[in-house]
């Protein structure tokens, strides 16, 4: 669409998208060498794909493979696995191809919704968003959400604009793998099917294709709870498995902040973190851009709800019931919603200058890049308190060096012969860390936290053991702290030197008067 006579003024068509999605690929791939997987159960996720790899099968249910996670993200972590044999990289390469190529789909629905210049502006704020560059690194499953969820809301858009039914059929089918990826997905079909009712003006039209898209969008949500019915006798196991996991976690929150303190702390989360990963400037734009066009472009309206309602949900859950724990990451299918009306809010803001629009935008531009590189700077690879606070909305995410070099050192120690690690089990889940960056198979590795703990020490003789600070294995009835080391089940483990707290690493004592072998060295 030509809004003026300048060429500047032109649609730019498919040029523009083309360009963003390279815009949003120059971060990703500038931090993709230097993150480490760690939030968002990331090792976890790999972990039960490569379980997955070795015995591909329909997981049907919690316990068929997937635990409270989504199956989908598993699919493709472990075809990504038969594709990049690497575990530390494959998953992350899933999240770094959908990571990027969610410009395609925001700006499709911002195009349609506001012109093309709200989806230059909602491309540029998404791809300094730090902490979706943080997504598009590791091996979550928020960055796979968010591209499914956005070509749904972008083909439902397109639905709603033609009345045609082909792309609520095509997003009816990204909703249902958005729900086979992650359960908060899921609180979005009901405001989906509300906004086919209400948008048009024949209501019982409105009506018919409200309950055909709903119906089709239930096709992988009863397929799962009929599966956890079967398996476990309640259809929705794994969201009561999650929904009790919340429960404790709270009761921690309330100790540590006090009951008041913590509630009110949850009250502001949604725009809290909104100002902290968006950046200040672009979370304000963002937000004025949804009251302005709330209250002058209607056909808008559906996507301020999308965003507010589950934020309003969680909110509730957070602050009255107790029953939720909220995490920067939690929110990430509301915080992008935001970026379609960036360009509404600086005409709003900005007001009738131009001067004062390029002023507000630049500023805008200028510290969601300045925030993330802050961030990523001054959390890469070091330790305090703020550093750790704010690693999870850093762009960069990277474990303790004082972990990494336990898991490097196992790693090498053991990277020839038959021996094994006995590895501790910590309330913190450090020892996942430690067992996935060791890079060692599951029969070298005796976890304490797993069922395999047995059989791997009865078929592997333990070389080393890992013990973490407030963790099981001091707490163990066959495990004893002796001077300059431990004994575990009548072996004498003495204590290397080099590792710092909470981690201790332990060599057998009748190997340990040769040192480590030189594979290490």
């Amino acid at each position: 669409m030509i809004v003026g006579g300048s060429r500047w003024e032109r649609d730019p068509g498919w040029k523009l998208p083309a360009a963003m999605v390279a815009l949003a690929a120059l971060p990703r791939l500038a931090v993709f060498p230097w993150t480490e997987n760690l939030y968002g159960d990331a090792v976890a996720r790999t972990e039960l794909a490569e379980k997955w790899l070795a015995s591909p099968h329909w997981i049907s249910s919690f316990a068929d493979g997937a635990f409270q996670f989504g199956p989908l993200h598993l699919y493709l972590i472990g075809a990504a696995l038969e594709v990049l044999p690497l575990r530390e990289h494959a998953g992350r390469a899933v999240s770094l191809l959908f990571g990027v190529l969610a410009v395609v789909p925001l700006y499709s629905l911002s195009r349609r919704l506001f012109g093309w210049r709200a989806g230059a502006w909602a491309c540029a704020g998404f791809a300094a968003w730090g902490m979706h560059i943080q997504f598009s690194a590791t091996a979550a499953s928020e960055s796979l959400a968010i591209f499914l969820v956005l070509s749904a809301l972008a083909l439902l858009a397109g639905g709603l604009e033609h009345v045609r039914l082909w792309p609520l059929l095509a997003s009816a089918g990204a909703m249902n793998l958005a729900c086979a990826t992650r359960y908060d997905a899921w609180l979005l079909v009901p405001l989906m099917c509300a906004t086919i009712l209400l948008e048009g003006k024949d209501r019982v039209r409105g009506a018919k294709r409200a309950v055909l898209f709903g119906l089709l969008c239930l096709s992988f949500p009863l397929a799962w709870l009929m599966g956890n019915a079967v398996d476990h006798g309640d259809p929705l196991y794994p969201i009561r498995y999650i929904d009790d996991f919340h429960r404790r976690w709270f009761a921690d929150g309330e100790e540590a902040w006090t009951p008041l303190g913590y509630r009110l702390q949850n009250l502001f989360f949604w725009p809290g973190a909104a100002l902290v990963t968006l950046s200040p400037l672009v979370a304000l734009l963002g937000a004025a851009g949804m009251v302005r066009a709330y209250r002058t472009v209607s056909k808008a309206r559906w996507l301020v709800w999308m965003a507010v309602l589950p934020a309003a949900y969680f909110t509730v859950r957070s602050t009255l019931l107790g029953s939720f724990v909220p995490l920067a990451r939690f929110t990430a299918l509301q915080l992008v919603l935001p970026l379609p009306f960036l360009s509404l809010g600086l005409e709003w803001l900005g007001g009738a200058s131009v001067r004062r629009r390029r002023l507000l935008g630049g500023a805008a531009l200028a510290l969601a890049l300045a925030l993330p590189v802050t961030l990523g700077l001054f959390t890469f690879r070091s330790e305090s308190m703020w550093r750790n606070a704010l690693r999870p909305v850093s762009p960069v995410s990277t474990n303790s060096p004082a972990l990494m070099k336990v898991a490097r050192f196992v790693g090498a120690e053991l990277s020839r012969g038959g021996n094994s690690v006995v590895l501790d089990k910590d309330p913190r889940y450090r020892d996942i860390q430690v067992g996935f960056f060791t890079g060692l198979p599951k029969r070298r590795m005796a976890r304490y936290r797993y069922d395999t703990f047995e059989a791997v020490l009865a078929s592997a003789d333990p070389k080393l053991l890992v013990r973490i600070d407030g963790g099981e294995l001091e707490r163990a009835a066959d495990m004893e702290l002796v001077p300059g080391g431990v004994r575990f089940r009548g072996r004498v483990f003495a204590e290397l030197p080099g590792f710092e707290a909470p981690f201790h690493v332990y060599l057998r004592e009748s190997l340990s008067e040769a040192g480590p072998t030189s594979d290490s060295e």
